[in-house]
């Protein structure tokens, strides 16, 4: 969708991230929801809608709501949905706005990932299919083989892209040496020691390609964000960040979980279908970006999405990101502030709070200076996903 500016952010918030909160997953979600309402000038009291995200494993709007001691709730929405949805939650937020269904809209993501619910394993499997959040047949082949977690499938995701493209173990390091190094400037990120070469290839096997430091974060915590109308937003707190463009897409027979079956060619994900028709809406190319927060839920899904975004030549995010070019003050920034690899895995959600930061200009060590336009990015480099542009108030 294209608002024409006419929604925006006002408001960031977020816990603690760790791995043992000793919090509820509802006491997470209340406290980063506070944090977010007050960072934009508010109180509870103003906030009229409220949308989220999860896979059986977060507190659900209703509760938050009633924590949150709301008066009234003119718009609110549960997505039973993983990282491909860690920007269509904000872009819901943004049409609420737009169409006049609510003033203020909070958005948030709160799980106990690493004490709590596990995501991947035999365990979360069997959630899924009792919950019914994953409804496909594809899991009675796949489970039986031990193809249980998202590693697994990523990981065959990746194995197609070195087969046709040559990527090498050196570029999913290059990707997760990025990501490292920005986190050592972000005080929120839980791995901030320098990472290298040898370091990355000591780490242990997980479902090779696949290193442990290949595999984002394990991580307690939530965090939110504030939507409201631009107008509004422009005597709230902090500079408006407005959403220039969204989009919630997939290309064709998408069906399956995290790989898609019957998608045409497996090295490519959905960033290539929506890609042109996001910029298109902004009204911008993809050389007017300051920065990038991509989806890193693996290192070989930032590759992935990098090209297929149009930000390189197909086979060539590796050798971006070996030469430097994603760093700050390298050609496109890329997860300023670690992303899911090295700040937490807030399933995504995170890397939208990040961006905002930046557009504020209150990221401190880690600023992109002059940052005005930045993408973001959710769903790995799978069939389906989502996508925000966010730039500055005129």
């Amino acid at each position: 969708m294209n608002f024409n500016s006419a929604a925006s952010i006002a408001g960031i918030g977020w816990t603690d991230y760790t791995r043992n909160s000793g919090k509820t997953v509802e006491a997470l979600a209340l406290e980063a929801c506070r944090n977010a309402i007050e960072d934009a000038g508010l109180v509870p009291a103003d906030v009229d809608g409220i949308v989220s995200f999860g896979l059986g494993d977060t507190a659900t709007t209703s509760v938050v709501a009633t924590g949150l001691g709301l008066p009234v709730v003119n718009h609110y929405a549960d997505y039973g949905a993983g990282g491909n949805m860690a920007c269509g939650v904000v872009l819901h937020a943004a049409m609420a706005v737009a169409t006049g269904q609510a003033d203020h809209v909070l958005v948030y993501r709160a799980l106990n990932g690493a004490s709590g619910v596990r995501y991947g394993g035999a365990k979360f499997s069997e959630l899924l299919a009792e919950s019914s959040i994953h409804s496909d047949a594809e899991p009675q082949f796949l489970d039986t083989c031990g193809i249980t977690m998202p590693a697994q499938h990523f990981a065959m995701l990746c194995r197609r892209h070195m087969i046709k493209y040559g990527t090498t173990d050196e570029d999913l390091a290059a990707v997760a040496m990025n990501g490292r190094a920005h986190a050592a400037d972000n005080e929120r990120a839980m791995k901030r020691a320098p990472m290298s070469l040898d370091d990355y290839r000591a780490s242990p096997w997980i479902a090779e390609p696949f290193r442990m430091y290949d595999c984002c974060l394990q991580s307690d915590g939530a965090c939110a964000l504030l939507i409201t109308s631009t107008e509004r937003a422009r005597d709230l707190r902090h500079r408006p960040v407005t959403v220039r463009a969204g989009i919630t897409g997939s290309g064709p027979a998408n069906r399956g979980l995290m790989w898609g079956n019957y998608w045409g060619d497996h090295s490519e994900c959905y960033a290539r279908f929506i890609a042109d028709r996001l910029f298109g809406m902004a009204g911008i190319e993809r050389g007017d970006l300051d920065f990038a927060q991509v989806y890193d839920c693996f290192t070989y899904s930032v590759i992935g999405q990098f090209e297929d975004f149009g930000l390189c030549e197909k086979g060539g995010a590796g050798a971006f990101f070996r030469e430097g070019h994603a760093r700050i003050g390298g050609k496109l920034p890329v997860n300023t502030a670690g992303g899911l690899l090295s700040e937490a895995y807030i399933h995504g959600l995170n890397n939208a709070v990040e961006a905002v930061s930046q557009l504020r200009g209150d990221a401190g060590t880690r600023q992109v200076r002059g940052a005005e336009l930045g993408l973001v990015t959710a769903g790995g480099a799978t069939s389906t996903g989502s996508a925000l542009i966010l730039g500055v108030d005129a």
